[in-house]
């Protein structure tokens, strides 16, 4: 069944036209523009950060250690204005936006599942990090296998795409260039 208005929300009432967000910390990695970075945590093996939670919510991170991956869910801060189609950096076709994974998005929202070090204090040192020195945290959750690894049988264009970047341009950075 495709939600009509009336019925995009569970309870009968209208979606709310603003959601408010609010950083928990902020990222810290090598890289200070997109040009040059990883573009997916596969491809940034090895590459170290810290996340640096602001004290009113390290309290939140008691237990964490334990886990071996995160998912840090984070702001595109850096991102261009949203479009509905671009050229994907592992293909040279355009695409819908919804069938990519750039950053230039109506709600430039973006995850990781990077590699817990070490927790002290209010500051994670963790790896395979690749997000943009200074992105805003909006949240962190653990990496549970049980029910975050599926197997799939297809993986639309991405499987047959022309290219095989392994880091990013600037074609989705705030004043940056199609390369």
């Amino acid at each position: 069944m495709r939600p009509t208005r009336a019925s995009a929300s569970t309870q009968g009432e209208p979606l709310p036209r603003v959601l408010r967000l609010r950083p928990i910390g902020v990222i810290r990695t090598p890289f200070r523009e997109a040009a040059g970075t990883p573009i997916q945590p596969r491809q940034a093996k090895g590459v170290k950060g810290t996340v640096e939670v602001f004290e009113r919510f390290q309290e939140g991170l008691k237990d964490l250690q334990g886990f071996e991956r995160i998912w840090l869910v984070y702001w595109f801060h850096r991102a261009a204005e949203a479009r509905l189609r671009v050229i994907p950096y592992l293909d040279d076709q355009e695409r819908g936006l919804f069938a990519t994974r750039a950053p230039c998005r109506p709600n430039p929202i973006g995850i990781s599942p990077v590699r817990l070090l070490g927790v002290e204090g209010n500051v994670l040192s963790v790896a395979d990090v690749d997000i943009l020195d200074g992105t805003p945290l909006l949240d962190i959750k653990p990496y549970v296998p049980h029910f975050d690894c599926f197997e799939v049988t297809r993986c639309g264009w991405v499987e047959k795409a022309a290219r095989r970047r392994h880091v990013a341009d600037s074609r989705f950075e705030r004043g940056g260039r199609e390369a």
